[in-house]
């Protein structure tokens, strides 16, 4: 249709044509008439089909994804024959309640019986002895205090009523020698950068429970406290580049200072030349999470890098004798470290959500690519819960996830070449997305360790969402580093399975030795080090 002259049909023109097509008595013009309605009509549908994903999409970033699972997209079907050994049991569901056993951080008070003791005779029977049974009854009981709490000692004065000497009492030992405890700044920096609780909120928290703190007094506390814990988050980075894989991807963030003029055009005077393009306005936040076999890193920088620029910074520190890493990403350019060779794997998780977009429009074939994707997942989750070692999860994938993946090439291939598919169409496109870039998202089948997906990453980068979501910016470079440094260190806690403000709190305590071993005090080895140092 493209160079042809638009056709105007009026009512009574559009009237006859339709007449004409009752009557099987079409003119010679009225061939190209309906040819060129046809074509308008399939334009049209493309249009609003793209919209429709465009609008999906749209909502998906400012409300979510509500779901991308098969099931719910599709509805129900036949269950998936499980892999080769594969002998799970549908878990029966428990009540809900916790027991004393999921609160390790509680307070166990010991209580004695108020009359018996262990070798006293039996009251009910006079005959045996009692014994100290093993299990103890459980008594729980849940409190609620203030985040951060404040104490006032009154120091006694005494005057001479002759001399004027005034006589007051020593500061107790426990009252420490600075107004604020080490556990301020963990609390706090746990509060802000852990849990999204931006400073303001705090400071109305604390000021309605009569233990008044500024926002302004909480930077200054954390600011303070990242300067001490700097020698820990520096080996954790160090640590973090010897990653066996590197996932990477970032979003956006503001930071205030960046978006004045002045700061801006001072930022770019004191920029290195050729580091960061000199027309980029925006800055991000940029999430890497390292793995070396089941230890996990997760990192946290803030600035105007992309993603592949920041963990080009990271593999400076990476040893010469580990050779290049594994890089999980999405397919975007700027992820990519350019002056650093990976071994590169795309994202699954953003092929298969191409689909899952225009599902509504063509849900039999999103099905096929849907069902088939499903089945390498339940692969994967079948590999973890046997506890494989890289090369027999390999092995396995290649055994059970290879033909899937062969198979569904083959599909792929057929729409496009046999015509079923539109090439601009939203399926159309999904599927040469998934074609381009077959050899990095099947990287699984090659490599031993190469991850399905960028999951993983994407879970950190929920912890710079959720300070977005609140916070809704850094005010300066200074405290975007502060915020990256805490959400690195408290991430990196979450995934150990250590507690953020234990572990906070006992860096503040031994800085002395952090700086001399900073090694020996990681999440997942510092209470090693506590135990040795406090016998």
């Amino acid at each position: 249709m493209q160079g042809k002259k638009p056709i105007e049909l009026n009512a009574g023109e559009v009237q006859g044509l339709l007449e004409r097509v009752s009557s099987r008595s079409l003119q010679d013009t009225d061939y190209e008439t309906l040819q060129r309605m046809i074509q308008a009509l399939l334009a049209l549908r493309q249009a609003v089909q793209e919209k429709m994903i465009t609008v999906k999409r749209l909502l998906r970033l400012l409300f979510g994804s509500p779901t991308e699972r098969g099931r719910d997209l599709f509805g129900p079907a036949e269950p998936a024959k499980a892999p080769k050994g594969d002998k799970r049991e549908t878990q029966r569901k428990g009540h809900g309640r916790k027991g004393a056993e999921a609160y390790p951080g509680a307070k166990k008070i010991p209580v004695v019986h108020a009359s018996l003791r262990a070798g006293d005779r039996c009251p009910e029977c006079l005959k045996g002895k009692i014994y100290k049974s093993v299990q103890p009854g459980v008594l729980l009981r849940l409190f609620a205090s203030v985040p951060v709490q404040a104490k006032v000692y009154e120091l006694e004065k005494l005057r001479c009523n002759l001399c004027g000497e005034i006589y007051t009492a020593e500061t107790p030992e426990e009252a420490g020698k600075n107004k604020y405890d080490e556990t301020v700044g963990s609390m706090i920096a746990v509060l802000k950068y852990g849990y999204g609780f931006p400073f303001y909120r705090i400071e109305k928290l604390q000021d309605s429970l009569g233990i008044p703190l500024a926002a302004s007094t909480q930077y200054e506390i954390v600011e303070d406290t990242a300067g001490k814990l700097e020698p820990a988050y520096q080996e954790m980075v160090r640590q973090a580049a010897q990653g066996q894989v590197l996932h990477n991807d970032d979003t956006t963030m503001k930071i205030l200072a960046l978006m004045n003029p002045q700061d801006r055009e001072q930022e770019e005077e004191d920029r290195e030349p050729e580091t960061i393009a000199p027309s980029r306005n925006g800055s991000f936040t940029t999430g890497v999470l390292s793995v070396q076999q089941e230890r996990k890193i997760a990192l946290f920088f803030t600035g105007r890098k992309h993603a592949g620029e920041n963990l080009a910074d990271l593999l400076q520190q990476r040893e010469m004798d580990r050779g290049p890493p594994i890089q999980m990403c999405d397919a975007l350019s700027r992820n990519l470290p350019k002056s650093f060779q990976t071994v590169l794997a795309n994202c699954m998780s953003h092929a298969r959500r191409n689909f899952v977009d225009v599902a509504g429009s063509f849900p039999d074939e999103v099905q096929v690519v849907i069902e088939a994707l499903g089945k390498v997942y339940r692969n994967d989750e079948v590999a973890q819960e046997r506890n494989l070692s890289p090369a027999e999860r390999l092995a396995f994938h290649q055994a059970e996830s290879g033909p899937v993946m062969e198979a569904l090439r083959q599909w792929l291939s057929e729409q496009l070449e046999q015509k079923k598919v539109e090439p601009n169409s939203g399926l159309g496109k999904a599927i040469a997305y998934m074609q381009r870039h077959w050899e990095a998202l099947t990287l699984f089948l090659r490599v031993e360790s190469a991850p399905l997906h960028n999951n993983l990453c994407e879970q950190a980068l929920k912890r710079a969402v959720l300070h977005r979501k609140n916070a809704l910016f850094f005010k300066t470079e200074r405290g975007a580093r502060v915020g990256d440094l805490f959400m690195s260190l408290i991430h990196t806690c979450n995934l150990a399975g250590a507690n953020p403000f234990e572990y906070l709190t006992a860096l503040h305590l031994h800085i002395t030795e952090i700086r001399a071993d900073p090694h020996l005090w990681m999440p997942w080895n510092y209470t090693e080090r506590l135990s040795s140092s406090n016998p």
